[in-house]
């Protein structure tokens, strides 16, 4: 018994040097340049990974990544002004953000800005955008948009209801990784729309 608490005493310690150091290390290439490198150190300190849970770090960042150019440091900032996460909450910045990620080919991006436009925060609402943007993540690979789609194609909005393009798009999604899209077409195989009933 004693080896075993000796054993997971050395694994946790071991395990906290090397979140210490990744942070080290992702702090100098961040500091060096490298705005990647900024954005996953931005998501450790988001997510309390490694290190205390700070919001404001995160946004500065996401800051510094999103004005380096980096698409996917601009979305995730877009998020946190978009939550009021370690900033005031600002919906028009939030979709200024996203707009600018989405232009840059960051698909997450596309999907949070269709999320805007579907809801109409901070943004008239507008289905025929929202499916844009959705079309456009889930054409490049954002299982979220094709999740988002889906919906869209279920409920009719912005396009004419479509139950079997639904389920095309929810099984994507699911093969993607997506656990609303698995939902979704579980949904859709139990009440046999779009598919047979299962």
């Amino acid at each position: 018994m004693k080896k075993i608490v000796i054993v997971a005493l050395l694994l946790f310690g071991t395990a906290s040097m090397l979140q210490a150091n990744d942070i080290e290390d992702l702090s100098k290439a961040c500091n060096a340049g490298d705005s990647n490198e900024c954005v996953n150190l931005g998501l450790m300190y988001e997510n309390g990974e490694g290190t205390e849970q700070d919001y404001l770090r995160a946004v500065e960042l996401y800051t510094k990544a999103c004005n380096s150019g980096d698409a996917s440091g601009c979305s995730n900032l877009g998020v946190m002004y978009e939550n009021g996460q370690g900033t005031k909450q600002d919906y028009s910045k939030a979709i200024e953000l996203y707009t600018k990620a989405c232009d840059s080919g960051d698909a997450s991006g596309c999907s949070s800005l269709g999320l805007m436009y579907e809801n109409g925060q901070g943004i008239k609402q507008d289905y025929l955008k929202a499916v844009e943007l959705y079309t456009k993540a889930c054409d490049s690979g954002d299982a979220s948009g094709c999740s988002y789609l889906g919906v869209m194609y279920e409920n009719g909005q912005g396009v004419k209801q479509d139950y079997f393009k639904a389920v095309e798009l929810y099984t994507k999604a699911c093969a993607n990784g997506d656990d609303n899209g698995c939902y979704n077409v579980g949904v859709m195989y139990t009440r046999g729309d779009g598919i047979k009933k299962n």
